[in-house]
Formats: C-alpha cells, structure tokens, sequence
C-alpha cells in the first residue's frame, strides 16, 4: 500500500498519473484513421473534439477539466496560418459517457478527438471511432490501450528507460541492476528498463523484487545490497516512484552499505516532485529524466499569466495536442494515422515529441542530477529526434 511508506501522498483516484501508474486495460480498438498522409482542405478551421472529465462530480476533475480546457485554448491561440475550431464535451470520467461523447462530436462535425484523460475512458472512445476513421489522441500514458486509432500523449516507461539507460552506457554505467516493486507498475517498469538496457547496448546483470511495503523493502535492502557486490554492477535502475518506496528504498540501501559512487542510482520517474523530494540524502546524486525544464517553465508562466493559477501537470498534454494538429493542417496535412506518425514529430510545451505507428509516443528528454538537494540538468533534452538517441 501506498500509505505504508513515510512520504507517500495520496492516491489520485481514476487518474492514472503519480507519474507512471498504470490501468488495467479493456480491449484494445482494432483500425485506424487510415496509414498514409494526405493533403487536406484547410480553408475552414479544423475541428477538434476536446474531452474532458468534468462533471463526474469529483472536485478534482473539475480542475483537471478546466485546465485541459484552458491549455488547449493557449495553444489554439498561439497557432498561426491554421484556426482550431475547438469544442468541449464533458465525460464525466466514465467510459460510457466518453464514447457517447465522442460519437456526438463526430456527428457535430468533429475531424480528430483529443482526450479523453483515463485509460478506459480512452479504450472506449477508440473503439467508438474505429470504424468512423477517426484517430483520438489521448491523455493517457497507458501503452496497453495504444494502437490502431488510438495514440497516447502521456509520458511512458519505455521512453523514460530508454533515454536514462543510453545516458548511464554512455557515461560507462553499463552493467545495470533492475530493482523493482512486485506489483503492475513495477514489473512493467522492469520490463520496459530490461529493453531500455538492450536497446542501449548494456548489460542487466542483476533483477531484484521488493514487495511493495515498508516491510518488504526493509527485508530486501540486505539482499539488494549483497547483489550489487556479487555481481560488479556499476548502476542500479529503480522503478521506484517519489510517491512509494523511493524514499524508504534510497535510505536503506546506504544504510545496508552500498556504495554509490560505486553504484549509481538511476530513476525511471521523475524525482523532483513533489519538490521536497529533493532534500532526500538517500537519491543525492542520483540520476533521472523530465521534460525540457526551460520550455516547461515557459509554459507555466504564460498559462499563470493568462489564467491567474498553474496549470495541472498534465495539462501540457493538450496543449501539444492542439500544436501537432495545428502544425499537420498548416502543413495541408490531413489527420490520418500516416500524418500523425510524420518521423520529423512536433514541438510541445515540454520539447519534441512524435507519435508511433504502434500508438507510443517518444519524447526528447533531458537527463538531470539531483546535486546538494537541487535539480542540475547533466544531459540537455534534444531539440530534435535526428541523433536523438531516445
């Protein structure tokens, strides 16, 4: 349970982000938008179906709702050459509600669905719009409903994994230990770290499970330790999260001896949040990937400015959203699956990101230290996917 350990903050309910949780998945929607980009009309505005969670009567959605709302209005605004013709349906956080409400955008007209945010409301608007030829790019970071007409924004283990993997080889931390929760996320986390490692031409020379619990990660610590020495590793990929075990796991494997300088710890979420994290003495040194921080900043700025509060974290899926619609119509682009997947990708309020044919997404990452309980960016995100190694 999340509340056993010291600085767990609480659940965010249906909404599948601490940074990288992950939702079961309904069936995943067969068929897309079409596999080859077109030219398109655009003399008329595009019209983009925003779904968002209000009305479910949850507070929380409510401002998840209203922020998405008002993001993708800032970036509409921002496009120049192209006019969004952008319309709002609430889906109250219920799948049926998100596919009732997707089905009514497309008969009002709609040319592409952005949102919704959870994983089956998303599941379930795909399959609405499979055999309409219409994409919806959502919200979630769940790769499990991703594919055919559906493509995830959200932030994935497997970018995350494979940007911090080709880091740490490159740096010559190259024989790699895997310690992970024994429970969903952490063993798609392993999963996704083992092909990170493979793919960046390290080795895994260790794996390590924890049972998610104050007492489960008391109990490992020894045997985590013991193994980093067995077997030589020069770095240790903790799937660990901020809002669970980091802290408590950090800690304990200092105080059971492990040298960190002789083994790095590397993150697969992000550790600066919630910002107290930072003064942790247990992930000093420690390595892990955000978004471009500069880029984001600029975005939280203009958004307070605009609309007088911060953004919610996530509202920054929206805005990229509308920028990769916009950007494909000022091309003379249509929204097929073919245009969307254009290798060359798209600009965002956190930096580059492109679409997969799979339904993933890849986004330019930075690599950051945490250094005397501050954040210093050791690695800059790429401003562009050619060499980006990500």
């Amino acid at each position: 349970m999340l509340s056993a350990f010291p600085m767990a903050r609480k659940s965010l309910g249906r909404f599948l982000f601490v940074f990288f949780a992950l939702f079961a998945a309904a069936c995943v929607p067969q068929g897309g938008g079409g596999g080859t980009p077109g030219k398109s009309d655009r003399s008329k505005p595009v019209q983009v179906a925003l779904l968002v969670p209000g009305g479910s009567g949850q507070a929380s959605d409510q401002v998840l709702a209203n922020s998405l709302t008002n993001a993708a209005r800032l970036a509409a605004a921002d496009l120049s050459g192209v006019k969004i013709d952008l319309r709002i349906y609430q889906t109250g956080g219920n799948p049926s509600q998100a596919s009732a409400a997707a089905i009514q955008a497309v008969a009002e007209g709609a040319e592409i669905i952005l949102g919704p945010v959870f994983a089956q409301e998303a599941n379930a608007a795909g399959v609405a719009m499979a055999g309409k030829g219409i994409n919806v790019l959502a919200f979630s970071n769940n790769v499990d409903i991703a594919g055919g007409n559906v493509f995830v924004l959200g932030p994935t283990f497997d970018n995350a994994a494979r940007r911090m993997a080709t880091y740490a080889v490159r740096q010559g931390r190259n024989r790699i230990m895997i310690v992970h929760e024994k429970n969903s996320a952490g063993e798609a986390g392993k999963r996704a770290i083992q092909r990170g490692v493979s793919a960046a031409g390290g080795t895994v020379v260790g794996v390590s499970g924890y049972d998610f619990s104050q007492q489960g990660v008391s109990a490992a610590a020894p045997g985590i330790v013991a193994t980093v020495r067995e077997t030589g590793a020069s770095a240790l990929f903790l799937t660990a999260d901020t809002a669970g075990a980091l802290p408590l796991l950090s800690q304990l494997l200092l105080d059971n001896g492990l040298d960190r300088n002789a083994a790095k710890f590397l993150g697969l979420t992000r550790w600066d949040v919630p910002a107290q994290t930072l003064g942790l003495p247990g992930i000093q040194g420690g390595w892990f990937t955000l978004p471009d921080p500069n880029l984001y900043a600029q975005f939280q700025n203009r958004y307070q400015a605009s609309y007088g509060a911060a953004p919610h974290p996530i509202a920054g899926l929206a805005y990229d959203g509308i920028a990769a619609i916009g950007a494909l119509a000022r091309q003379g682009n249509d929204l097929s699956a073919g245009s969307l997947t254009q290798n060359a990708g798209f600009v965002g309020v956190s930096g580059i990101f492109r679409l997969r044919s799979n339904g993933t997404n890849e986004r330019g990452l930075a690599v950051a230290e945490i250094r005397n309980n501050q954040v210093v960016v050791i690695d800059p995100a790429p401003r562009s996917f050619s060499g980006a190694g990500l």
